[in-house]
């Protein structure tokens, strides 16, 4: 008798998470691929969407906000902290962040603290210090928090972490749009963008997209060139380095004479 009783719930747990499920993303992108070439300046990507629904919107659960992020490629980051001692600046503690992305912009439909709850936050990552990931400190640290609220303070004023506060657009809690501004100095790789629709702080949908960012033209063959044949690439650049000195020194003789 418990046998069929369990059978009957595995059954029914289809169904029941698509009546749990009444608001799915529908959304899109103005490109999908940024090529990052010599005289690349930054690049702005529309994003936009729609929402689906198996049933009319709930009433009780506040008005439907949307959050979202784009993130560049996660990599470890090691920050120090200097001080001054004996009227110089030296470097006095260290704290590897495990992870913490390259580029990471938040765009919302209203203020963060009103579209996600801090318990929601913690389970899907959003915020920006949730998204760095700094697993432990050496015992000689008593404040990493700080290193990595200085991480954040840096890459801020670089443009490369963004909160964009009531920066979505949400028509008849329908149609949505935003868009997001990729500065100049972007890190190669596959960027992730993530759509969450929220309601009463909690999320109830999200859709994942890939934005990929190369290097092509000249910028291509010197990143290539860098990493797979550094003899080479130090080579050529003693010999550029040498015959720019030579023409700029010609120039200057041929200018007093």
């Amino acid at each position: 008798m418990m046998r069929w009783i369990l059978l009957c719930l595995v059954l029914a747990l289809p169904a029941l998470a698509t009546q749990a499920q009444t608001e799915e993303v529908v959304a899109g992108l103005s490109q999908n691929s940024v090529s990052i070439t010599a005289n690349f300046d930054g690049s702005e990507i529309l994003i936009f969407g729609a929402v689906k629904r198996a049933a009319p919107p709930p009433v009780d659960d506040g008005p439907l906000q949307v959050i979202i992020t784009v993130a560049g490629p996660s990599e470890p980051v090691t920050v120090r902290r200097k001080e001054k001692r004996y009227g110089i600046w030296i470097n006095t503690d260290a704290v590897d962040v495990d992870a913490a992305p390259s580029f990471y912009a938040i765009a919302t439909s209203a203020g963060f603290q009103d579209v996600l709850t801090d318990v929601e936050d913690l389970r899907n990552q959003v915020s920006i210090p949730r998204a760095i990931r700094s697993v432990g400190a050496p015992m000689t640290v008593l404040d990493s928090e700080s290193f990595t609220d200085a991480l954040i303070r840096i890459r801020e004023r670089k443009d490369l972490y963004q909160l964009n506060e009531s920066a979505v657009t949400v028509a008849q809690e329908t149609l949505f749009n935003t868009s997001v501004t990729l500065p100049a100095n972007l890190t190669e790789g596959d960027y992730i963008a993530r759509i969450l629709l929220t309601r009463g702080g909690k999320v109830v949908d999200q859709y994942q997209t890939t934005i990929y960012v190369q290097k092509v033209g000249l910028e291509r063959w010197v990143y290539t060139l860098a990493h797979e044949q550094p003899l080479i690439y130090g080579i050529l650049s003693l010999v550029i380095a040498i015959v720019a000195g030579w023409l700029a020194s010609a120039v200057f003789r041929y200018i007093r004479s």
